[in-house]
């Protein structure tokens, strides 16, 4: 459940310094944060593709977590000085006035969606010291189906990053059809497939 300051509509803008994110302080601070409270977690987005070995620009964090921890994360992250502009039952957004903290987004998942996503991992992102479990190519494809089926927008840059997933060494074509065919986007596939 998000906590009251999810809804206040009266938050104060946020106002950047002009920096670059600081990926590898972000990742640290978070990565800790869910290994004292023994959270499991993974990172997504274009970081998720980038330990893959696809490498695009990104001006944010994406992680997936477990429903049961939101509101101690977004607690904790508040407590950082993010802003949080959006808190749902399955996702949250969150923005520091310090750009080198910059944005981070999060899926919140439960249940057989979780147990799927955590139970088998995929690759891992190294980042220093840091190791940092990524989905499988798979339940990456789902989270961008479902990406596209909210915001219809994000549809070209969700298929150009399926387009280099469906061509990983390996990966379940089935398993990845039903994702589009649950999302009701069974038509888009049947394109990503004709142009691969």
């Amino acid at each position: 459940m998000c906590p009251r300051s999810c809804y206040d509509e009266r938050a104060p803008a946020t106002t950047f310094q002009r920096k670059t994110l600081d990926f590898e302080k972000v990742l640290m601070t978070i990565a800790k944060y869910f290994e004292r409270e023994g959270v499991k977690f993974a990172v997504i987005g274009a970081f998720a593709l980038h330990a893959y070995g696809r490498s695009r620009l990104t001006q944010d964090l994406d992680f997936v977590t477990e429903a049961a921890g939101q509101a101690a994360l977004i607690a904790y992250l508040e407590s950082l000085g993010y802003q949080t502009l959006h808190c749902s039952e399955g996702y949250s957004n969150h923005l520091h006035s310090d750009s080198a903290m910059g944005r981070v987004d999060f899926v919140y998942v439960r249940g057989e969606t979780r147990r799927k996503i955590f139970e088998t991992q995929g690759a891992t992102l190294k980042l220093g010291n840091l190791s940092i479990p990524v989905p499988r190519p798979e339940h990456l494809v789902a989270m961008k189906v479902q990406a596209m089926k909210n915001d219809p927008s994000r549809t070209l840059q969700e298929l150009a990053d399926i387009g280099f997933l469906l061509h990983l060494p390996g990966i379940d074509q089935e398993e990845v059809r039903k994702y589009f065919e649950e999302g009701g986007l069974l038509n888009s596939y049947e394109e990503i497939r004709k142009r691969t």
